[in-house]
């Protein structure tokens, strides 16, 4: 029996994955299946909708989405706004088709996510490990299931490794990206079909993966860097060298370029996944912080967000308090000031804490206040990953008019790492309540 689905998609090459059909979406939405008249009434209605709206100028669609966004047929798609920036500058083309990319990814991943318990991708990733006993073979009954690990020690969960494929993947065949670094592979990889790219990236593939048998958010978070070495990793491409030298024959690592300052940034952002998927991220310099959530019949990221700024004070903290008794006495004394109302602003903050890194710095960008990951006694750098998550975020934010720090008083964008799995301690959030931070860790 051949199933035909009443629903505006079809199936596509991605396990589980949907996307539109256009003749069911014509049907779905009462568009008609006649063409031209369709592209007629659609040209009317966005002419009705979108007034003297153009392409052209973002500014002008940015600050006109509340006004305009009544209707279906109004709605700025990620990549029509993409491409409006494109036409306003050109040096944008290579940053556009990594974003597409990084987008696509960030659907697939959203999907594996909402699919999880049903496709079974719940859980831990296992290796199968077995010995020999006898004529017993690998397949006998002394086989064991061990987690698999990632670089840092931890057990990676079967939607981390699935992410991370999706992912990497997604950007290795840009043909933009001559270098990409994942929080989950152990080593950097170098693309030698694309050396001479523009760019690099790094990524947490699912930041928060510990939630998801639970279904609590979890999310993406990634970093565009410029990279300066593309002359250096020119000659290794024509030498195909074991490593890549200068100009006096001394060998140079690639890798210096992901071992940059969160402020060397181009692009950050994150996508998270849950009642909604959300992809928030900016394009750093004069561009403003912006969102797009995923429209599931249209399978389109629209805008939703069209310039995000985290208030200048907040009545939040999100940080995991059970690790408190470890933390430095200045962070105690901190938390325990703003909690009891007796802090600069005179409030009593309340606490937020989801543990995962994307829905609590959603949470913090859209209603202030401030997430911190201190260190402690045990971990003296904190949790989190310099480049992966603490730099990319905290440009993020302060892109949005926040700020960032160290548990030390120094931003974090002024850090420059040393290994790509370094680690470092991290407060963001709204302006006012990291600056008042400061005061307790570097007393005037």
């Amino acid at each position: 029996m051949k199933f035909t689905s009443r629903f505006p998609f079809e199936a596509s090459s991605h396990v589980g994955l949907l996307k539109p059909s256009p003749t069911r979406l014509h049907g779905f939405l009462g568009l008609g299946n006649n063409n031209n008249q369709q592209q007629q009434q659609q040209k009317a209605d966005e002419a009705r909708l979108v007034g003297d709206i153009t392409l052209g100028d973002p500014v002008v669609m940015i600050n006109n989405v509340p006004t305009v966004a009544q209707g279906p047929l109004s709605t700025i798609t990620l990549q029509r706004y993409l491409s409006s920036l494109v036409s306003s500058d050109e040096s944008l083309r290579e940053m556009e088709g990594l974003m597409l990319s990084i987008a696509m990814a960030c659907k697939t991943i959203s999907t594996l996510v909402n699919r999880a318990g049903i496709n079974q991708l719940t859980g831990l990733e296992t290796d199968v490990m077995g010995t020999r006993s006898g004529s017993q073979s690998n397949n006998g009954p002394n086989k064991k299931n061990k987690p698999k690990k990632n670089i840092q020690g931890e057990d990676q969960k079967k939607l981390d490794v699935l992410s991370n494929g999706v992912l990497k993947n997604a950007l290795k065949f840009t043909g933009k990206l001559g270098l990409l670094a994942s929080e989950e592979e152990d080593e950097a990889l170098l693309i030698e079909s694309a050396l001479d790219s523009r760019y690099v990236a790094v990524f947490d593939p699912l930041d928060g993966s510990s939630n998801i048998d639970a279904s609590i958010c979890t999310g993406t978070i990634f970093g565009v860097l410029e990279d300066d070495s593309v002359d250096i990793k020119n000659e290794y491409k024509r030498n195909n060298d074991d490593c890549v030298r200068d100009e006096d024959a001394e060998c140079v690592n690639t890798m210096d370029a992901l071992l940059q300052p969160g402020s060397q940034l181009a692009a950050s952002g994150y996508c998270m996944y849950s009642s909604s998927t959300i992809l928030v991220f900016t394009l750093g310099g004069s561009h403003p912080v912006i969102g797009f959530t995923l429209d599931p019949q249209l399978g389109e990221f629209v805008l939703t967000h069209p310039n995000m700024r985290t208030p200048k004070r907040g009545s939040y903290y999100s940080v995991n308090e059970g690790n408190s008794w470890l933390w430095d006495a200045s962070i105690r004394h901190y938390i325990d000031k703003i909690k009891r109302g007796e802090g600069q602003s005179k409030k009593r903050y309340s606490s937020r804490y989801v543990g995962s890194m994307v829905g609590d710095v959603h949470r913090t960008l859209l209603y202030g206040g401030i997430f911190g990951n201190p260190g402690d006694v045990q971990h003296r750098n904190g949790k989190l990953r310099l480049i992966y998550e603490c730099s990319p975020m905290s440009f993020l934010v302060e892109q949005a008019g926040g700020g960032s720090c160290t548990s030390e008083g120094k931003s974090v964008l002024e850090v420059v790492p040393e290994g790509v799995h370094q680690r470092s301690t991290c407060w963001l959030g709204s302006i006012e309540d990291v600056e008042e931070l400061k005061t307790y860790l570097v007393p005037e």
